[in-house]
């Protein structure tokens, strides 16, 4: 087996959650290619599921596609150092305004491993409860307008095959929830 070996790597472009990287890679035969990147801080999302089975689900807008879309709790690891599980929760809790009593874990997956290195851990969120009034994050930005509705969890999937949902990564938790629950 060829090992790629990273000849250099050049930090393009520093930004908030990734770095642009160009690294050089040395490819079979001999040669090298140069490959630009996002080298990402890593993500996680919940999978927030009610006592009646429904999955709460958020709509917030994204710049990058310039549309509202309907997504799960999900964000950044911005904290160092932070377990994936706890980060997890953090998010679910600023998001969605709901703590989990258990967080079960449901994979680590690449997001688009040609263009990024962006790990993100898929939980199941259960034993839901509000978090307290007192407590709750005050959302900022694009979060401002966040509204948490809940769906059937059989309509959210229904959601992804007809295009309703077109978010890949909330895509791919509902998928993974259903194969847990199933199991």
């Amino acid at each position: 087996m060829h090992e790629y070996r990273v000849l250099d790597s050049e930090i393009i472009h520093r930004g908030w959650a990734y770095d642009l990287t160009a690294e050089t890679v040395a490819m079979p035969g001999g040669g090298s290619a140069r490959r630009e990147f996002i080298a990402h801080i890593g993500a996680v999302v919940a999978v927030p599921l009610d006592e009646q089975g429904r999955v709460g689900l958020i709509r917030q807008f994204r710049v990058p596609p310039k549309e509202l879309m309907w997504e799960l709790p999900a964000g950044i690891r911005d904290i160092p150092d932070e377990d994936p599980a706890d980060c997890a929760r953090r998010e679910l809790a600023e998001e969605a305004d709901l703590q989990a009593a258990d967080m079960v874990k449901l994979g680590e997956f690449f997001t688009s491993p040609g263009i990024s290195n962006e790990l993100i851990h898929y939980f199941l969120a259960t034993g839901l409860s509000p978090v307290p009034e007192a407590e709750r994050h005050e959302r900022t930005d694009e979060e401002t307008h966040i509204e948490l509705v809940w769906w059937d969890f059989d309509k959210a999937l229904a959601a992804v095959a007809d295009g309703e949902i077109r978010n890949g990564v909330c895509a791919l938790a509902l998928s993974l929830a259903k194969l847990h629950l199933g199991k």
